[in-house]
């Protein structure tokens, strides 16, 4: 069967199955299995495919169609522009996530000077600020060590140096640290949200999506703890839900940060809240 056909069908399958995004989904699997670009797709879609490589798409194709997340079926996700190894013990890096990285930047001159990224995963906003500032000392920290150990790997495979990677429980491993930055995208979704049986989030860990107190808990933890890591001056950004943006700025005021204010990712939802100690 050509390209273009194993291609047509997958994407009538996977949006039958509800994939918001079928056809690209198809073409994701099929430049894993064939090891090209999508432009190449696009170029030779007239080729037949190998019987070999027919079979192992069919079987990715069948595994999307079950609902199991196209960057555990590559082991890959682009963010920032860096291809990202993946793991299901980390969350999956998401288009919203770079307007952390994007609100970081803004206020990070390009002189020497240290971030610190809680709850690392992957590494992808610790590993996206580092690349596009080199002068920095960037630090992430997780508390699971396979996600210490992804997002060190990542960092290898992008050799990118200024990044470094340990294992803590928020600050409890940086006694006397402090930073000019700290960022922070923590489970932030309530227990009952109804996200939690849609889409990828059925497959990735409970513990880095949900917190207590209407999934506020950890941001108002990292809000107080994190003044004791921030150099004067210094900026905390933290992701949250698009309807928590009001929370999280009067916890922000609340604790003294000055400043404060929201930025909005693509869809023009409140995304990220920063504050300066």
């Amino acid at each position: 069967m050509r390209l273009d056909d194993l291609l047509r069908d997958a994407s009538r399958r996977l949006a039958a199955a509800g994939s918001p995004s079928a056809r690209l989904d198809a073409e994701v699997l099929l430049c894993h299995v064939l090891g090209v670009d999508r432009t190449w797709l696009y170029t030779w879609g007239d080729r037949d495919a190998e019987p070999d490589a027919a079979a192992r798409f069919e079987a990715l194709v069948a595994a999307r169609a079950d609902g199991r997340p196209v960057a555990h079926l590559t082991g890959g996700r682009e963010f920032w522009g860096l291809a990202l190894a993946t793991s299901p013990s980390t969350l999956i890096p998401r288009p919203d996530t770079e307007t952390l990285v994007a609100a970081a930047l803004a206020l990070a001159p390009d002189v020497p000077g240290r971030l610190l990224d809680l709850g690392t995963g992957t590494g992808a906003v610790a590993l996206a600020f580092a690349s596009e500032r080199p002068s920095w000392a960037v630090v992430g920290v997780d508390l699971r060590p396979e996600a210490v150990a992804l997002a060190r790997h990542n960092a290898t495979r992008l050799g990118i140096g200024n990044a470094e990677f340990r294992a803590s429980d928020w600050f409890a491993a940086l006694p006397g640290e402090r930073f000019a930055l700290i960022v922070a995208n923590p489970p932030y979704l309530a227990d009952d949200d109804p996200h939690l049986g849609q889409g990828d989030l059925r497959f990735e860990p409970r513990s880095a999506l949900v917190a207590a107190d209407e999934g506020l808990a950890d941001l108002y933890h990292l809000i107080e703890a994190a003044r004791t890591h921030l150099v004067p001056g210094g900026w905390l950004l933290l992701e949250h839900g698009a309807t928590q943006g009001p929370a999280v700025r009067e916890a922000l005021c609340a604790a003294g940060y000055a400043a404060v204010a929201s930025r909005t990712d693509l869809a023009g939802h409140e995304r990220v809240s920063l504050g300066r100690r």
